[in-house]
């Protein structure tokens, strides 16, 4: 009976991590959120990787919706040349912008971790690029985007949004999604290149994190947390696919704003809860 309610957890973690690793909501925040009111009953080594590694099945819906976008390769008889040469440089630009989140990940994880993986620090970065959200978008009213299409973005443009996933990368709740669009929007990038370009950033950047937790946790798994993780995987999986296929029907005729006010509104809700009710400020 135990070990049902602990998968059960997991798939609700799963939907919570398939909702929120695409909308610019911050799904890390969302998650130790939610684990502060549905703790699973697992190790908190193992409570430490599962938190990254079930972003492997969000990681698998944008492949799969995405293949014609992100494979650089044509076998087809129709294609003029096997090498797809705009989707290679499309990926030289991603490297470019996950260097720095790289760096900041292998070398400063477990402090970042340590002192800045709790609630408020969720809560004030939640608000502060929900007001982001709302400024730019209201700035933005009535442009047209410089870059409308993934050919036009340039190597800068990458760099840019780079260092924008860098600060996700530090503070939780900013929302890698999240961060990663608000640059974009900045920088004159049109809503669906801005969501597109963060989905394949996703690729390398969460591919590598979950690699290097299950390396550290050293593939030590105890009773059914393999099941656990599976679950969680699987779910985070399907869910994803049905969000991104949402998203990018929504952004179609609408802006960020709506997403700017939850984050305003959930940030002032959890430090009303953190503050006032349980009267601390800790994780």
């Amino acid at each position: 009976m135990e070990n049902l309610i602990e998968l059960l957890k997991a798939v609700l973690f799963g939907v919570v991590e398939g909702i929120t690793e695409w909308l610019p909501i911050s799904s890390t925040g969302h998650m130790i959120l939610l684990n502060e009111f549905v703790h699973m009953q697992v190790r908190q080594e193992f409570w430490d990787m599962f938190l990254v590694v079930v972003q492997l099945g969000a990681i698998l819906a944008v492949v799969i919706l995405y293949w014609n976008k992100i494979f650089p390769f044509d076998f087809s008889r129709q294609a003029k040349s096997v090498i797809r040469t705009d989707i290679f440089m499309m990926w030289f630009k991603i490297v470019a912008a996950c260097v720095p989140a790289a760096v900041v990940g292998i070398f400063f994880d477990e402090f970042l971790e340590k002192y800045l993986y709790n609630p408020v620090t969720v809560a004030i970065m939640l608000i502060l690029f929900g007001i982001g959200f709302l400024i730019i978008e209201n700035g933005n009213k009535g442009k047209k985007a410089r870059v409308r299409s993934l050919k036009k973005l340039t190597f800068q443009d990458a760099l840019i949004i780079g260092l924008f996933q860098l600060i996700a990368a530090i503070f939780p709740g900013t929302s890698r999604s999240g961060a990663t669009i608000l640059g974009g929007l900045m920088i004159g990038v049109s809503r669906t290149v801005a969501a597109e370009f963060t989905f394949f950033l996703a690729i390398p950047v969460m591919l590598g994190a979950s690699l290097l937790k299950i390396v550290k946790f050293g593939f030590a798994f105890e009773g059914n947390e393999i099941m656990i993780l599976l679950v969680g995987m699987v779910v985070a999986f399907v869910v994803s696919v049905a969000v991104i296929r949402f998203l990018m029907g929504y952004i179609k005729k609408h802006d960020f704003k709506a997403f700017g006010w939850y984050r305003i509104v959930l940030g002032a809700l959890v430090l009303v809860y953190f503050f006032l009710i349980k009267g601390r400020v800790g994780a």
